[in-house]
């Protein structure tokens, strides 16, 4: 799909485009500001413009995305510190956007609201229809969108939905990005070693991983039933539960400082209505998201506190002081520490036949001007003159040196030499500084190009695959599929794993049977890794791989369990689950909603060929017996034998074919004893020469031992047939 982000570089915004970029989407981008504030990794293209531009109409037209996404009160565009003035470029921004969007069609549009539109005290949890509560200007900013956004779904009939997220929390990667109580706790616990906290606010928090899955589920979602959601862990927590938790975290030497005052402030949102339209799993609980934040502030905890800040402590502000200016006085120990050697050698250079006319002073002050600049440079030319002049009044009056002008035609080119000098370094440093700073300006656009190819190259290689190779276009989709019809009932079922294989792109294929309500049996695969599950499995202790074949969608392993398949599908016949396909094998790219509809089309091709072949093999417990037995006639049985131990030779299925010792005038008795020994899936038949046999499907040789035990325990001997012609 084709989604447009609207809002600033965030931690917001990354989660979702991550997120986004994994499932295989292209992302486009609106960032609120004619600037680049920050970097969109991995987005297909960026539009620098603001919300109330008159160019906002024809950028949607030309992206005509599927689903457009307003982050609103996570949009780091807006500076809520001048909130009254925040408000009227937020409501006209949004009500820009929204006339806009209006125009489009077949688009989706999520407007991201927060529990800020509550501002009140509610007992119990806050369900959707609750009437907001807003009081301060940032929170009627957002419960105005929320009106306005309505307003144009009841004037307009937009596909438009809002999210409430319930106290999102994230870990603040810098001291500016502290917004929440659980930041402010730890920022306080690292600078004081105490936490305060007022046990009568109560929330509930929302880790920022479990809120975009939540919104991708919205995003990828056909149909909703309501118009607004609350997203929320409904995990109500107060504050003096949370200042407890940040102070195991944190160890010994911090301490909690009960400060509550105020009335009640209770605000958790109820996520019932989402639940139970689209489902709920919270990963990340409070006791984890505090471990995650107080874990990277302990590692980081000198980008949370500086020496500008209050409550630091004395000591460690006197510290922070102390280094400022050990770091400022180096360059002057060092100026007066040299000066020591030079006036050594100027005083010994007097008088001397080689080194007289050598100016030991002008070439200390040239040094210091080289290595730090002008003002080094005149400190190091005041310590020279007081050197030059203490040792002139060796054999003269001070006042002699001070009338003399030599001794000012000597100070003004050593002023003059150092500072010039001095100029220059100061300048060439200036130029460095630009380039560098040029420089690191080329490359982030550097960077941001390779992503921009990268997006490219990656939707290259899908429509290379797609419409040069039509390896998974639908006539080639077809046409495989068509091949199915050739064979014979007996054989689709086995045909068709290795159809799926080819298809899919995968070696790994199992077909699974249903059985009854709990179990399946295996039909037929393409590997040891694809029946690595069993013969047999209870399909509905599957957890989410169940769940998502009940309501008829496609499971994609996203976790990477190794308990379940890559991707399955279940393939259903008048609302009865017939059987399931299961696909190992696939690489990480290649587990995208672009993969997951492929493999849906798949399943609707297959679906009429496999019905026909699960109806045919029911059917056949009622007819084709033998007359009053239920053994089946020679070629009703001859084809399935044939059939099985075909795609036994090629190794889509185990089968172990047994031959009786029967009568023919017992058969009926025999038949009925035997077949309380066997299995659902297993048949009896006879064959052209007269023999009754057991087909044993999905059995090996050991397997077929037990048979054998059972059936001679019931007074019938058999033997396993290796080879038989047919």
């Amino acid at each position: 799909m084709d989604i447009l982000l609207i809002g600033g570089a965030g931690n917001v915004v990354d989660a979702i485009i991550n997120k986004l970029n994994k499932e295989g989407h292209r992302i486009y981008i609106l960032t609120g500001s004619k600037y680049s504030l920050g970097k969109y990794k991995m987005v297909y293209e960026k539009y620098y413009f603001e919300y109330d531009n008159e160019s906002i109409k024809e950028i949607l037209e030309s992206i005509n995305p599927d689903v457009a996404i307003f982050t609103g009160p996570f949009d780091t565009t807006f500076d809520w510190s001048q909130a009254r003035k925040e408000y009227v470029k937020y409501s006209s921004g949004l009500n820009n956007i929204l006339i806009a969007f209006s125009l489009l069609k077949n688009c989706k549009f999520i407007y991201l609201s927060s529990q800020e539109v509550y501002e009140s005290c509610y007992p119990e949890d806050i369900l959707e229809d609750e009437v907001v509560t807003p009081v301060t200007f940032r929170s009627m900013a957002f419960a105005q969108a929320e009106s306005n956004c309505l307003n144009y779904i009841n004037t307009m009939n937009l596909d438009l939905i809002i999210l409430r997220l319930d106290h999102l929390i994230d870990i603040p990667r810098k001291k500016r990005y502290v917004n929440e109580i659980c930041g402010y706790m730890c920022m306080e616990a690292l600078k004081s070693g105490k936490i305060s906290f007022n046990t009568r606010n109560t929330y509930s928090m929302l880790y920022i991983s479990d809120a975009v899955e939540f919104l991708y589920k919205v995003i990828v979602a056909q149909t909703h039933n309501h118009v607004i959601y609350n997203i929320s862990s409904s995990e109500a927590i107060n504050e003096m539960e949370i200042a407890t938790l940040i102070k195991d975290e944190m160890g010994p030497g911090v301490s909690i400082v009960d400060n509550s005052t105020g009335m009640e402030q209770r605000v958790v949102l109820s996520n019932k209505r989402f639940e139970e339209e689209f489902g709920i799993h919270i990963i990340n609980d409070s006791k984890k998201i505090v471990q995650k934040i107080v874990s990277y502030m302990k590692r980081h905890t000198g980008t949370y506190i500086d020496k500008q800040d209050e409550g630091v402590g004395f000591f460690r502000r006197l510290i922070q002081k102390t280094k400022y200016v050990v770091r400022a006085m180096i360059p002057f120990a060092e100026n007066i520490l040299c000066f020591i050697p030079f006036f050594m050698l100027n005083n010994r250079a007097v008088g001397s036949q080689y080194f007289a006319t050598l100016d030991f002073y002008l070439i200390y002050v040239l040094l210091f001007a080289i290595l730090y600049g002008q003002q080094q440079a005149t400190f190091s030319a005041i310590l020279a003159i007081a050197g030059y002049g203490f040792r002139q009044m060796y054999s003269r009056s001070g006042f002699d040196v001070l009338i003399d002008y030599n001794t000012y035609v000597w100070m003004g080119h050593l002023f003059i030499l150092g500072l010039v000098v001095g100029y220059m370094r100061d300048q060439l440093k200036s130029i460095k500084g630009e380039n560098e700073q040029e420089i690191k300006h080329l490359e982030d656009q550097l960077y941001d190009i390779q992503d921009i190819n990268s997006s490219n190259v990656r939707m290259k290689n899908i429509l290379e695959m797609q419409v040069v190779n039509q390896n998974d276009s639908i006539g080639k989709i077809y046409e495989v599929i068509f091949h199915l019809e050739k064979y014979e009932k007996e054989e689709v079922l086995f045909e068709a794993a290795e159809v799926l294989a080819h298809l899919m792109n995968s070696s790994d294929v199992a077909i699974y049977s249903v059985v009854n309500d709990e179990y399946a049996r295996i039909v037929s695969a393409t590997s040891a890794k694809a029946r690595e599950l069993g013969n047999s499995i209870r399909y509905q202790e599957f957890g989410d791989m169940y769940e998502s074949l009940e309501n008829h969608r496609v499971f994609i392993n996203k976790k990477l369990d190794e308990r379940y398949p890559i991707m399955a599908n279940a393939v259903y016949s008048e609302d009865k689950l017939q059987l399931i396909l299961m696909v190992w094998g696939l690489p990480w790219e290649r587990m995208t909603l672009g993969q997951s509809n492929m493999f849906v089309v798949i399943g609707y091709l297959i679906q009429n060929a496999l019905v026909r072949a699960t109806r045919y093999m029911e059917a056949l417990e009622n007819k084709r017996y033998l007359e009053g037995t239920n053994i089946l006639e020679v070629d009703t049985f001859q084809g399935l034998v044939k059939a099985s131990l075909s795609a036994s030779n090629r190794g889509l299925t185990i089968c172990t074919l047994l031959k009786l010792d029967i009568d023919e005038e017992n058969y009926e008795l025999a038949g009925n004893i035997l077949s309380k020994n066997l299995r659902k899936t297993d048949y009896l038949g006879k064959l052209v020469d007269g023999k009754v046999y057991a087909l044993l499907s999905n059995s090996s040789v050991n397997d077929a031992e037990l048979v054998i035990s059972r059936f001679n325990e019931a007074g019938y001997g058999s033997i396993i047939i290796e080879d038989i012609e047919l």
